[in-house]
């Protein structure tokens, strides 16, 4: 098994957090679809070595549509992260999700329709993808936040949908009919690039409010609605720094390789004779050990 090395992607609040979790190196790895969100910052976390990543850029400068998915996720994979906890702020299509828990969804949708979703345009690659998020690393953040203030649900389906706006009431009226929990704009194509750069992945999501299908008090202006939702990612990504800080570690005792690490092994459909040198070199950080 590759040497452990958690990646922390930071969303809405927990991006702009990430300091707390440590200083350390900073890289500016440059990568064959530009440059990362941001400088990586590598430093060390109950013994084992971290890469943090704020997903929006410094002053979050990236909406969901221009965040550089692909150079993010081959950033890290070049610098040797095996795994990958992310943040990101969502809405809650359900009532028992109430803003301020953390949730550990399983599942997704995904709505997204500009963004490149991935590394593998010139060659056919087709990763499995019947789970979107890493059952081992999920299982692990369950684990970690025993005792944790915030209530924390296990389980539940994400919706990613394009933005930048948010939904209409019919769409999200659609989303819950769907049997949905939450809705956000970041996890896709973030999860699947990570699986086909066999890296394990999984999302702690941070709910600010009910989305628009839960009608708000009517005494509440836009601007105090504005004030309560960013007091609710405030407390929200405080939960979520302790849930991260406290599963770091617990992944230093798995005693086994994840599936996850292996999803190109029956996945390269193209003749690897038939595979351009050029693209082989482009795609060495990922693909290189089943090339030769």
């Amino acid at each position: 098994m590759a040497q452990l090395m958690v990646g922390v992607i930071g969303g809405t609040g927990l991006g702009e957090a990430l300091g707390v979790l440590g200083s350390g190196e900073v890289h500016r790895v440059p990568t064959p679809y530009g440059e990362p969100s941001g400088p990586i910052i590598v430093t060390e976390l109950g013994g084992v070595r971290v890469a943090l990543l704020a997903r929006h850029g410094d002053g979050h400068v990236y909406n969901p549509s221009t965040v550089p998915y692909r150079a993010n996720i081959y950033a890290l994979k070049a610098l040797g992260v095996t795994h990958i906890l992310a943040s990101g702020a969502v809405g809650s299509l359900r009532e028992e999700v109430a803003p301020r828990h953390l949730v550990i969804p399983d599942q997704v949708i995904d709505r997204t329709f500009r963004r490149a979703g991935t590394f593998f345009e010139d060659l056919a690659v087709h990763v499995e993808f019947a789970a979107p998020f890493c059952p081992a690393l999920r299982n692990l953040l369950v684990k970690a936040g025993t005792g944790l203030p915030a209530r924390i649900h296990q389980g539940g389906t994400y919706v990613c949908m394009e933005g930048p706006q948010f939904s209409t009431r019919a769409e999200s009226e659609l989303h819950r009919s769907w049997g949905a929990s939450l809705i956000g704009m970041t996890c896709m194509p973030e999860a699947k690039l990570a699986r086909e750069a066999e890296i394990c992945y999984a999302l702690v999501a941070l709910p600010t409010d009910y989305d628009c299908w839960k009608p708000h008090p009517a005494n509440l202006d836009q601007a105090k609605l504005l004030e309560e939702i960013l007091a609710n990612v405030k407390a929200a990504t405080q939960n979520a720094v302790e849930l991260v800080r406290r599963a770091i570690p617990l992944l230093s005792t798995a005693d086994k390789p994840c599936s996850c690490q292996s999803a190109l092994s029956l996945a390269i459909w193209t003749d690897r004779t038939k595979i351009p040198d050029q693209v082989k070199e482009r795609l060495k950080p990922i693909l290189g050990k089943y090339l030769g």
